[in-house]
């Protein structure tokens, strides 16, 4: 059995404690020197349950992804406030935006709105060379059919026909959500591209004229000089008007109509381009400044027909007004 420590053992070892542990000022001293980060630590690790893994610390900023962190630099300042500019400003301000694409010339020559401009002149040659020339002047057939067909609905202004063509073109570019703008560099691109196209229906003309013979020459009744501007005035009506009623109207109506008799949609446009192919060449033989019917003439009618139907679907009316016109000149003028 174990003796009882006396009451004096007691006191001599509470007194060497004491005398061991610091003094107040030395314990707040002691923890004050203590870092702080030391005692935010070891209060988490003591808080936090073992079973927690501790978070990564955040990885260092990198100096480099902010301009004005870079040692020696120079704050941008506003020269009219004299207050320094953010950072997101400045490379807002500073910023390219990127190109937008410009339009290649077969597109903008295939606008409606090119092609108002470019076959602008020939209705102006038209309609004031008619008027100049006086309204006996023989007008072209499908300018005299277009203007009948609004007589009959009770539209019968004079200038009404033109206006529609102005009109009309204008509305297409406008549901075509195209920009409007054109180029003079593309009106004179689309010349000499309608030029080409004449010229090779020309040589077609040629090479089937060698196989049947065609009589396409100028109507001798009319005098030299008189023959010459009428013939002219015809030609711009013919490569506008024509293109207008058998292209721009009648080639996508036709399409139309097929695809709702169940065609497929080439073959609607095949079919579209065959029939009013046909018409457009069976019209040169009606009324009484029509020519006298010849299977040959026909065919080649037809041919152009497609010719024609071809370039408008690929190129647009513009141009293919313009090689109408073009080709009628050559043919009609040498």
């Amino acid at each position: 059995m174990k003796a009882v420590p006396s009451c004096k053992k007691i006191l001599l070892h509470a007194v060497q404690a004491l005398s061991d542990e610091p003094s107040g000022s030395d314990a707040v001293r002691s923890r004050a020197a203590r870092p702080c980060h030391d005692r935010n630590a070891a209060s988490n690790i003591a808080l936090r349950p073992s079973h927690v893994p501790l978070p990564e610390p955040p990885a260092p900023r990198d100096p480099d992804d902010d301009v004005d962190a870079l040692p020696g630099a120079t704050p941008r300042i506003d020269g009219e406030t004299g207050l320094e500019i953010p950072c997101d400003a400045v490379d807002a301000a500073t910023s390219v935006a990127p190109e937008q694409e410009i339009p290649s010339y077969r597109a903008l020559s295939r606008t409606p709105l090119t092609s108002l401009v470019f076959t602008l002149p020939l209705v102006l040659a038209y309609e004031g060379g008619v008027l100049m020339l006086g309204r006996g002047t023989p007008r072209n057939g499908a300018d005299v059919w277009l203007r009948q067909a609004l007589d009959a609905l009770g539209f019968g202004a004079y200038f009404l026909l033109p206006a529609l063509t102005v009109v009309g073109l204008l509305a297409w570019h406008h549901v075509e959500h195209d920009r409007w703008h054109f180029s003079p560099g593309v009106l004179m691109g689309m010349a000499g591209e309608s030029t080409l196209w004449a010229l090779l229906l020309v040589a077609l003309a040629r090479l089937q004229e060698r196989l049947w013979p065609l009589d396409m020459g100028p109507d001798a009744a009319l005098g030299a000089w008189d023959s010459f501007a009428a013939r002219l005035v015809g030609y711009c009506g013919a490569g506008l008007y024509e293109e207008v009623l058998f292209r721009l109207l009648m080639l996508p109506a036709v399409a139309w109509m097929l695809r709702r008799l169940g065609f497929s949609a080439s073959g609607a446009v095949a079919g579209a381009i065959a029939v009013t192919s046909g018409i457009f060449s069976l019209a040169h033989y009606v009324g009484p400044l029509g020519d006298a019917f010849d299977p040959y003439s026909f065919t080649f009618r037809v041919i152009a027909g497609v010719f024609f139907a071809l370039i408008f679907l690929g190129r647009g009316f513009g141009i293919a007004a313009g090689t109408h016109a073009i080709y009628d000149m050559l043919v009609g003028l040498s």
